[in-house]
């Protein structure tokens, strides 16, 4: 599968301190650049004792800045018109992290920081340490700091008592949002996905072929974007706030809810939500025989959304012959309809129709090459 460019002509310096951490910056690396960026390597005299230069050199295909010299590198990459467009530090030590808090230029890497900061660059810090080096109020201090000053904190997952890096796909995720313009910046974006399950007996289920792969992707490209997204699914997606459902009832129910808190700018209905449901049997319906199942018609959520709340409404009609019922839906208060083949269910690419008033467009590809389109036709057609 052909990975999306999304970091095509960007430059991140990748800046590496002396955490454990270090090593998984290879693969930090390397998914950088399969996203398109040039990645630019600066280390600390500290992360060379914990993994050799060379090999980021190699996963970079960039020399390693181990020292600054007279070409004053901070300054080419990240002073007024340096050539970086986003400096990330990952792993970033208790200690970087409060020398950069205290203007404290005595590494590569700190010398960096500064440079950024004063320059207005954006910068991501990826802290990695012991868990109780991560409470010390002082590090908590420097963290709300370097925040008010608008650096970027990506939180350590807090496992076996240790503050370990963030794992890779959230890293890329937020270096893709520092840098690709925030299009839909201050939005709320609301996403129901997959499958939904409905019970038969205590062991069987009612669902659908879909994989959510399409929800996955229109997700985490509005979070590219800028904007805060919910996604109401049986799934757990990396930078958005995930909400856990499997019945048709419980979305409908946290859709409803969704709204009533927080509103919505934006609602996507992606998700292949069960029409029917059965009366479920107590037990285990005894194998080897007949079973008639009786299937009870359930509430359209996406009709209640329309009558209810007021906002920008996408929604998806599976079957590409049924042009005249997505039109209408278009007349109906939907902004936006996805028409796509049956096949396309499940699978990681496909071919959809956008419709809106304003016309139609096919496009076709991976699925996130179709939310890339999608989201860039809303931007287009709706501002």
């Amino acid at each position: 599968m052909t990975l999306v460019q999304t970091l095509a002509g960007k430059q991140i310096i990748v800046a590496v301190t002396g955490s454990i951490a270090a090593v998984e910056v290879v693969k930090l690396i390397h998914s950088l650049r399969r996203c398109g960026a040039v990645v630019q390597p600066v280390m600390s005299h500290a992360a060379s004792g914990i993994i050799h230069s060379d090999a980021l050199t190699y996963a970079s295909g960039r020399e390693t800045i181990t020292r600054l010299s007279g070409w004053v590198e901070h300054i080419t990459y990240c002073g007024e018109g340096g050539s970086a467009d986003l400096l990330l530090i990952a792993p970033c030590t208790a200690n970087t992290i409060s020398k950069i808090a205290c203007g404290i230029d005595d590494t590569p890497v700190t010398t960096f920081a500064t440079t950024a900061l004063g320059s207005q660059k954006p910068v991501i810090v990826v802290p990695a340490m012991h868990h109780s080096m991560y409470r010390h109020p002082g590090v908590i201090e420097n963290i709300v700091k370097l925040k008010q000053w608008g650096v970027e904190i990506v939180d350590p997952r807090i496992e076996e008592g240790k503050a370990k890096i963030a794992d890779c796909e959230e890293i890329v995720l937020r270096c893709e949002r520092a840098v690709l313009g925030a299009a839909l910046s201050g939005k709320k974006v609301i996403i129901t996905s997959g499958p939904c399950r409905e019970p038969v007996d205590e062991i069987r289920v009612l669902t659908t072929r879909s994989s959510g792969q399409m929800g996955r992707a229109l997700a985490l490209q509005a979070f590219r974007l800028g904007a805060e997204v919910t996604v109401i699914h049986r799934d757990t997606f990396p930078c958005v706030n995930n909400i856990f459902v499997e019945t048709a009832e419980e979305m409908r129910c946290a859709v409803h809810r969704c709204f009533s808190e927080s509103g919505a700018d934006i609602y996507i209905s992606a998700a292949a939500i069960s029409d029917f449901a059965s009366i479920k049997v107590k037990g285990k319906i005894p194998s080897g025989k007949p079973v008639n199942l009786l299937l009870e018609p359930l509430p359209k959520i996406l009709s209640e959304v329309i009558q209810k709340y007021h906002c920008l409404i996408i929604a998806f009609k599976l079957g590409r012959t049924q042009k005249k019922m997505a039109k209408a839906m278009i007349g109906q208060g939907v902004a936006m309809v996805l028409m796509n083949a049956p096949e396309s269910m499940g699978s990681s690419s496909g071919e959809y129709e956008i419709l809106t008033r304003n016309g139609e467009l096919t496009v076709s590809g991976s699925k996130d090459e179709i939310a890339i389109a999608i989201w860039n036709a809303v931007l287009v057609n709706f501002g």
